[in-house]
């Protein structure tokens, strides 16, 4: 570790700095990670010449960057959707339509959603997926319904994540029984 993590403004903002290198390698690593909205975002800069990142750094701090970006901070609301983890559990479901695959792979599909005021999914953002998995779950998704969020009463939009294509996990074996002789 070069510098233990510190606090720094880039971009105007705070942004959690933490340098380490590779004497080996002669490599050297500075990562900048700030929160915005309900996303994590890091920028990963390396190389063998530190002066070089360092105006990277530099360069970086040129950008714009939302007024609710910080290190722990980031909650949206105004004119762009509230982020809510999880949003899509059981309870704030009212239609579901499970997406049907034609083939059955092991791989998790992680999806950002958008949810408009009225409940229904206007926005589907795959992270990672097959194209047959990213049609069968976007037929899906438009049908699901969800009870609309209130925000000091009023309907507003969430952005929410859901994992589809999981495999279920195994059911735990039985406790063995002992059998007397």
């Amino acid at each position: 570790m070069e510098q233990p993590p510190t606090l720094v403004r880039v971009a105007n903002h705070s942004f959690v700095r933490f340098d380490y290198g590779s004497p080996v390698a002669d490599l050297h690593w500075h990562v900048l990670a700030t929160q915005i909205r309900c996303h994590m975002i890091q920028f990963v800069l390396t190389s063998r010449d530190t002066k070089l990142v360092e105006s990277l750094i530099d360069e970086v701090s040129k950008m714009t960057l939302p007024a609710e970006a910080g290190p722990i901070s980031g909650r949206g609301g105004g004119a762009v959707p509230v982020c809510i983890k999880d949003y899509a559990r059981d309870e704030n479901v009212l239609e579901r339509v499970d997406p049907v695959f034609g083939e059955r792979k092991f791989n998790a599909v992680p999806v950002r959603m958008i949810i408009d005021k009225q409940g229904k999914v206007k926005h589907i953002h795959f992270l990672s997926a097959f194209p047959d998995q990213v049609k069968a779950i976007t037929d899906a998704l438009f049908q699901w319904r969800f009870r609309p969020c209130l925000r000091d009463g009023k309907p507003v939009e969430v952005e929410t994540g859901i994992m589809f294509g999981l495999a279920p996990r195994p059911a735990a074996p039985p406790p063995s029984q002992a059998v007397n002789e």
